[in-house]
């Protein structure tokens, strides 16, 4: 609280001063002592960088803790994402190390951002490689900033980067484990048939079933034409650890579907998890709910226990 600049000659005037200032002592000692350290004194730095992709230079910030067990780059969704602080910040507060940056075409990164969020150059399996591309040069980046092989550097992203980081992760072996939120494991032209379908109705699941929705994926004809991706094919081929973490609700992505598709490529035994939220939808990197976000730390901070 801003307190105003007094003459001594109002404070002899003004009795009630003293004991304002002491109920405001009072109540700035109470918020200290019931808001989390954290957020009074962060135990992470920061730093501003570039690095360089296909021949264009990106911007981010790395977020250091003090005693990093593990780090991530996140990986962004379909928009024209700008580094994402926030969540950085929360991460770092965990102990984990993150590298956040512009998307290429967006911010302070160059290169083109290939739109709309929805269409073909946007979903195209160039585009998706060449993200792929960025996000493993931003992997080699926080890598050489840590000097410490042992902190393990995951990925972690939400909606599109599920097609993104499979194929980072397959290109690039310093990638040790990913975490996906609302990621679908369908081919991309599938999921624009589901998200035409659905048509962002919100109560779509109160008014269908599941039955009708999965023939709409498979047969609706397609409103754009592109080299399509798989994301299935490359999770087949890398054998690194990875979470899902879905929201039932979602109308953008066919949950029940992508986690047939999970379980498949588990009997495989591939080291893949997932974590179903009947209540959410889409959005569960950033709903209102703390638990999805809470989960994927704790797996994240298991697997240094299960080293």
């Amino acid at each position: 609280m801003k307190h105003a600049i007094l003459s001594p000659l109002t404070l002899l005037k003004n009795s009630m001063y003293t004991r304002l200032f002491s109920m405001n002592f009072l109540l700035v000692l109470f918020l200290f002592a019931t808001t989390p350290l954290s957020a009074v004194l962060p135990n992470f730095t920061t730093k501003n960088i570039t690095f360089s992709s296909e021949g264009i230079s990106l911007s981010g910030t790395i977020f250091k803790p003090q005693n990093a067990y593990a780090a991530v780059v996140i990986v962004h969704g379909s928009g024209q994402e700008k580094r994402m602080t926030e969540f950085a910040t929360l991460l770092a507060n965990n102990g984990i190390a993150v590298l956040t940056y512009d998307k290429r075409g967006v911010g302070e990164s160059e290169g083109v951002y290939a739109g709309p969020e929805v269409g073909t150059n946007n979903v195209d399996a160039s585009n998706l490689n060449l993200l792929s591309l960025d996000a493993s040069a931003a992997v080699n980046t926080l890598s050489k900033d840590l000097q410490n092989n042992k902190i393990q550097i995951g990925l972690i992203g939400a909606s599109q980067a599920g097609w993104i980081i499979p194929l980072a992760a397959k290109k690039n072996k310093k990638v040790k484990f990913m975490t996906i939120f609302s990621g679908a494991l369908i081919t991309a032209k599938q999921q624009l048939r589901f998200q035409f379908y659905t048509n962002g109705n919100s109560n779509f699941w109160a008014t269908h079933t599941e039955d009708d929705a999965r023939m709409h994926t498979m047969t609706d004809p397609d409103r754009y034409e592109f080299t399509d991706t798989d994301p299935c094919t490359t999770l087949a081929e890398i054998s690194i650890p990875g979470l899902w973490i879905f929201g039932s609700k979602d109308i953008q992505v066919p949950v029940n579907l992508s986690i047939e598709h999970l379980n498949t490529l588990k009997s495989g035994n591939k080291q893949y998890e997932y974590k179903l939220y009947p209540a959410l939808g889409h959005n569960t990197a950033f709903s209102n709910s703390s638990e999805p976000i809470d989960y994927a730390i704790k797996w994240i901070a298991n697997r240094k226990l299960s080293k």
